[in-house]
């Protein structure tokens, strides 16, 4: 199975190449469409779901809008990954992602919605680099603050 998602905003001609990619290839495609106005005809869809992590595990591949959580979230479950960015979006920062995780291998980046029946193909041949998230440091930066403001508290400050 094939999920697409567009996340909370509209991304219509997404929608629009998934069900055209469906109606060509006959595997089960489902589509969340967010609050898109184009309405699938050869794939499943749903607007909205609590969480989308049971569609995520049952996909063999998922071909997605470039935001940051989605992208995050898919690449922790270790899914094979087209993103597509949202040439609606107001600025860069989607495009900047998407070039940084597809040069590490995490990812197929598609920029051109007219190649994104090649970008599935060749995502679904290809081994890519699973996704390791960087250690987490809060716990420093909360001891360092704790040790200026009992330090400061001991030494009457």
């Amino acid at each position: 199975m094939v999920f697409v998602t567009v996340g909370t905003t509209e991304f219509d001609a997404l929608v629009q190449a998934m069900d055209a990619w469906a109606a060509d290839h006959g595997e089960r495609v489902v589509v969340q469409i967010g609050h898109g106005t184009y309405v699938p005809r050869h794939a499943e869809h749903f607007r909205f779901a609590p969480t989308l992590i049971p569609y995520y595990n049952e996909a063999d591949l998922v071909v997605a809008h470039g935001g940051l959580g989605t992208t995050m979230e898919v690449l922790h479950l270790g899914k094979p990954l087209v993103s597509v960015s949202n040439p609606d979006r107001y600025d860069r920062h989607q495009e900047d992602l998407l070039e940084a995780l597809e040069a590490a291998g995490h990812l197929l980046w598609c920029r051109d919605l007219q190649r994104l029946p090649e970008a599935i193909a060749e995502a679904r041949g290809r081994a890519f680099t699973p996704y390791t998230p960087p250690p987490c440091r809060i716990h420093e930066v909360i001891a360092a603050y704790l040790r200026v403001q009992f330090g400061a508290a001991e030494r009457g400050g």
